[in-house]
């Protein structure tokens, strides 16, 4: 579980950076050792010539990493573009002051980014990157939805196509359609998943332990690489189980030793 609650404050060094590891300064830390990339945001980047926040009060832009110079998608930029791949859950912060704990602000996805044009430190025009991060769902449970009218005609290694592409975060014009971006990113990688599944637990090849009021089987989506189940992930780490496996997996004893199994059985279903 996410061992953080949203509108709680944290000392980012005593309970980050010290039970977590990551880069103690600056606005992007990237802990080697945790399914984690935190992400800071504060007033103090005004004076780097940029502005976080809301938008519509359901995206949140946040501008990259780089003082000097044009941004470009190295260190902490990559990894908050690549998170998904990586297996990593943007965990964002409101950084509150100087010598001040900082705000939780729940777990994000990096639907998409854009660029503009601003100042850097030093006052000289630079390329920026901006960020379009949609709140992600800190629930454990996600069920497999339906599956969409498009996936329907669709083949399997089509869906699994259109799910890896769908996986990744994409250079957009603008944010505004980010949200519903987000969802068909989502549904892209259930709809293969689901098609992939057939019906039956991916771990144990049992079928599905009942059937929904639509009539799909019954399954639940589990992301082996990532503490958090919500939101779009890399189809090839990405598993439709049980919900009683599910469940053990993530509260249960034997829970680790059960994730490990279906890594090593999406691989051999995969690769």
């Amino acid at each position: 579980m996410i061992p953080f609650v949203i509108g709680e404050e944290y000392s980012r060094r005593d309970d980050i950076h010290a039970a977590f590891g990551g880069q103690r300064q600056g606005g992007i830390s990237t802990p080697s050792e945790h399914p984690y990339v935190f992400i800071f945001t504060g007033k103090s980047g005004e004076q780097h010539g940029y502005t976080d926040g809301w938008q519509d009060n359901e995206i949140f832009l946040y501008t990259g990493e780089g003082q000097r110079g044009d941004m470009t998608f190295k260190a902490g930029n990559k990894a908050i573009r690549d998170h998904t791949l990586n297996g990593k859950d943007l965990l964002l912060f409101e950084a509150l002051g100087k010598r001040k704990p900082v705000r939780y602000l729940g777990i994000f996805s990096c639907q998409s980014w854009g660029a503009f044009r601003g100042p850097d430190s030093d006052g000289n025009e630079r390329e920026c990157i901006q960020f379009h991060l949609v709140p992600a769902d800190e629930t454990q449970v996600v069920p497999v939805e339906a599956t969409s009218s498009a996936a329907r005609s669709m083949s399997l290694e089509e869906l699994k196509e259109r799910a890896l592409a769908a996986s990744k975060p994409e250079l957009a014009l603008q944010w505004r359609n980010a949200r519903q971006a987000y969802r068909s990113r989502s549904q892209a990688v259930r709809d293969y998943v689901l098609a992939r599944a057939a019906g039956s637990c991916e771990l144990t090849g049992k079928p599905a332990p009942f059937r929904t009021k639509s009539g799909e089987p019954y399954l639940e989506v589990h992301h082996t690489r990532r503490v958090s189940d919500g939101g779009p992930d890399d189809p090839r780490h990405v598993a439709a189980i049980c919900p009683t496996v599910h469940r053990e997996i993530h509260f249960g004893q034997n829970g680790d030793k059960l994730n490990s199994e279906l890594v090593a059985k999406l691989k051999q279903i995969e690769y």
